[in-house]
Formats: structure tokens, sequence, C-alpha cells
């Protein structure tokens, strides 16, 4: 789901998050909820959560 088509409580959630520094990864996968929400992380971290959440396949 991308955030164009994102229903608009989860792009005012997403806003805020990233206003309080927060990165909001979603899963792409039509129908799934799963997202992961990060902040103050190493590059090496981050890129681990985001291959996590984008992963339909690992949750």
């Amino acid at each position: 789901m991308d955030q164009q088509t994102a229903p608009l409580g989860y792009r005012v959630s997403d806003a805020v998050a990233l206003l309080a520094g927060k990165h909001t990864v979603r899963c792409p996968q039509p129908g799934c909820r799963v997202s992961v929400r990060y902040r103050a992380v190493t590059p090496d971290e981050a890129k681990r959560l985001t291959d996590l959440a984008t992963d339909h396949d690992r949750h």
C-alpha cells in the first residue's frame, strides 16, 4: 500500500510520527496491516527493519 492509497487514518498517524522524528514503513501487500516505526537507529538497523516490514513472507 503506498501513501496515495493508504487510509486517511494511517496517513495522519504517519504524519504525526514523522513530526516526532519517527519513520514508518508499511508492508506493500494489499490488505496487510503490518508496519514498523523506528527512530534513532543505525542505517544497518533501519535497513533490517525496512526489509522486515516489506517482506510479506516474513510476517
